[in-house]
């Protein structure tokens, strides 16, 4: 840990794995969101749910004040992005039902001539699905997306947790049978970063992220000059060591340390 730190005037946050563990609330977090005053912008890799249901999700859970205008998914900058690049796209879409509702806000889905192939989490991989995106890929030209880089998402299976196969991995049939590589857009690249720092209306260096992996949330806040704090409540547990490329300003096994350390700038 390094202290030099100002006191931030907003924070971005991951959430699975620092406000909660598949649907269990992390009690720390729950402190430390309820009583800080200051501006919040929640951002996940994760597309399978809408904005609004998982502002529902961490009320029910006990987080006061979260709207889902605060709320950030790689699917809804993934939806975004498709617009900026090419607007009123086509798209064909594999991944969970609300990766479609989400993309469909600014084009359409098209299985015949779509513009893009969208892979993301959830249920929709199948010999069907694969055939027509590759085809698409392959025939049409369609460019490949990613919603996020990451080869598993935590979950639950019942009342246990479990693991399910990320948009990584979900992508990488495509990836293989079309000789291609996916334009990936969650973190760590820098997108989501850039329309929380938007939504929040502040620079950078006024900013702390908050996340519990290293790879992603830390190292791509960390590249645009965002201090960073490194939770390890989530798959990041505290007797794992920090890989020798990634530094960041917190490195915290709760939130509750963090309130106390920012308390003392």
């Amino acid at each position: 840990m390094t202290m030099k730190l100002i006191y931030p005037k907003a924070l971005i946050l991951d959430m699975d794995g620092v406000l909660y563990q598949g649907n269990n609330a992390i009690d720390e977090a729950i402190n430390f969101i309820n009583n800080i005053k200051i501006p919040k912008c929640f951002i996940t890799n994760n597309p399978t749910l809408l904005a609004g249901d998982i502002a529902s999700k961490l009320s029910k859970m006990g987080y006061f004040n979260i709207s889902k205008d605060s709320i950030i998914t790689s699917g809804v900058a993934t939806a975004n992005y498709l617009q900026q690049l090419k607007p009123n796209y086509h798209y064909y879409a594999v991944g969970a039902e609300a990766l479609h509702q989400t993309l469909a806000q600014y084009g359409t889905a098209d299985n015949k001539n779509a513009d893009f192939v969208v892979v993301g989490e959830g249920i929709g991989l199948s010999h069907e699905s694969l055939t027509i995106g590759i085809n698409l890929i392959l025939q049409n030209k369609a460019q490949l997306i990613s919603t996020n880089p990451d080869t598993t998402l935590d979950g639950s299976c019942g009342q246990k947790p479990c693991t399910f196969p990320g948009g990584g991995a979900l992508v990488a049939p495509f990836e293989v049978a079309t000789a291609s590589k996916a334009i990936t857009i969650g973190k760590p690249h820098p997108l989501l970063y850039k329309m929380a720092l938007q939504q929040l209306n502040q620079p950078h260096h006024h900013c702390l992220m908050i996340g519990d992996r290293p790879d992603t949330d830390i190292a791509g806040a960390s590249a645009l000059g965002i201090q960073t704090a490194l939770v390890r409540t989530g798959r990041f547990k505290p007797e794992d060591p920090l890989p020798l490329s990634i530094k960041p300003d917190y490195d915290i096994e709760s939130l509750s340390e963090l309130s106390l350390l920012l308390s003392k700038i």
